[in-house]
C-alpha cells in the first residue's frame, strides 16, 4: 500500500488535516478530554469540545496547544494520533510523510518538539514550515517572484505578520496575541461590567456573532447568560458590539502595531509592492468583523480577507505536497 503525504495545521484553537489527493479531510478543535483517574483519553476534537466547562471532577478537558506550540506533549500526541487514524493516514503498511506548520518566530526546542510529536505519530518523514509562509501560498499569493507579499495570520494562539519575497520570509514578527486573548478579553470585560462569569465557548459565540474590532462597523445584540458573581445564581444580561469593539480595542491594536512595526523594517521597494497588491488577512481571527477594515484605516494600505481564511495554512500544506522535492532540498520554485 502507498503511503499518504499529509499536511497538518496544528493550531491552538483548531486542528486541520490535509492528505494528497483528498484534500482537507479533517477541520477539528484542539481540545482532549482525559480522566485524571486512568490518564486516559475520552474524547478528541468536536466531542472533546462539547464538554469544556461540562466535565465532573476526575475528568478535565486540556487544549494541549498553547501560543502556537506544544504546551503539553503527550496529550498533543494522543491528539495527534487520534486524528491520524482518524483519517487512515496510519496503518501497519503507510508511513505517512508530514508537512506541519509552527508560528515564524519560534524556538529549536519547540520546533523540535512540533517534530517529534508527529513522528511520533508513525510518520516517515516530518516537514516543518512557517505558518505565515504557507498561510500566502495557500491564500494563492505568488511568493515566489523578487516582489514584496505581506500577510496577516491570525490564529487562535498567535498572530504572525510576514513579508515575503523569493519563496522566503524577508522580515516577521510572531505574538501571542490572536483569538484566545479575545475570548479572555470578552470574558474579563463582562466580569467586571457586569459581574457575569461567562465560559469560553460562550465568550467564541459573542466574538462571531455579535464581535467587531472597528467602531460601529455593526450593531447587533446579544442576550448572554452567565453565572452572577454577587448571587451565585443564573443571570442573563445584553450586550451590544460595540461594547465588544472596547473589549476587544486594546488586543487588536497590538495586531496593528505589530504589523506597523513589521512594515517599518521592510525594504523600501517591498514596502512599495506592498502598497500596490495590499495585504492579505488569513486564519480564524481574520474573521472577526471590521478586522480588515480596522488594519486598512490605521496602515494606510488595501487589506483583503483571504477567500477561506480558516483553511489557508492547510490548503498551502497541500500546494507544498504537490512540490515534496522543494521541500528537500529547500528550494525556492513557483507554487
Amino acid at each position: 500500500m502507498f503511503s499518504k503525504d499529509i499536511g497538518i495545521d496544528l493550531g491552538t484553537a483548531n486542528v486541520l488535516i490535509y492528505i494528497k489527493g483528498q484534500g482537507i479531510v479533517l477541520n477539528e478543535p484542539s481540545v482532549v478530554v482525559i480522566d485524571e483517574e486512568t490518564k486516559k483519553p475520552i474524547a478528541v476534537g468536536t466531542e472533546a469540545k462539547e464538554m469544556l466547562g461540562r466535565t465532573p471532577g476526575q475528568v478535565r478537558a486540556i487544549r494541549p496547544m498553547k501560543d502556537g506550540v506544544i504546551a503539553d506533549f503527550e496529550i498533543t500526541e494522543i491528539m495527534l494520533n487520534n486524528f491520524i487514524r482518524k483519517v487512515n493516514g496510519k496503518s501497519f503498511f503507510a508511513r505517512p510523510r508530514i508537512l506541519i506548520c509552527c508560528p515564524s518566530n519560534i524556538t529549536q526546542v519547540e520546533k523540535n518538539a512540533i517534530r517529534e510529536a508527529a513522528e511520533k505519530t508513525g510518520a516517515r518523514k516530518v516537514y516543518l514550515e512557517e505558518e505565515p509562509k504557507v498561510a500566502a501560498i495557500g491564500a494563492g499569493m505568488d511568493i515566489s517572484k523578487p516582489s514584496g507579499n505581506m500577510v496577516i495570520d491570525i490564529g487562535g494562539g498567535t498572530t504572525d505578520v510576514a513579508i515575503l519575497s523569493l519563496g522566503g520570509i524577508v522580515n516577521s514578527a510572531s505574538i501571542k496575541v490572536a483569538g484566545n486573548v479575545f475570548d479572555n478579553d470578552i470574558i474579563k470585560y463582562i466580569r467586571e461590567k457586569y459581574k457575569l462569569l461567562i465560559g469560553e465557548v460562550t465568550a467564541e459565540d459573542i466574538k462571531f456573532k455579535i464581535g467587531t474590532v472597528f467602531p460601529e462597523s455593526r450593531q447587533d445584540k446579544m442576550e448572554v447568560r452567565g453565572r452572577d458573581l454577587v448571587t451565585g445564581l443564573p443571570h442573563t444580561v445584553t450586550l451590544t458590539s460595540d461594547e465588544i469593539e472596547e473589549a476587544l480595542r486594546e488586543s487588536a491594536y497590538i495586531i496593528v502595531n505589530t504589523a506597523k512595526s513589521v512594515l517599518e523594517q521592510t525594504p523600501p521597494e517591498l514596502s512599495a509592492d506592498i502598497i500596490d497588491k495590499g495585504i492579505v488577512l488569513t486564519g480564524g481571527g481574520a474573521l472577526i468583523d471590521g478586522f480588515d477594515k480596522l488594519l486598512s484605516h490605521e496602515l494606510k494600505v488595501p487589506v483583503f480577507l483571504a477567500e477561506a481564511p480558516l483553511t489557508c495554512v492547510v490548503e498551502g500544506t497541500g500546494v507544498l505536497l504537490d512540490n515534496i522535492p522543494v521541500l528537500e532540498n529547500g528550494l525556492n520554485k513557483n507554487y
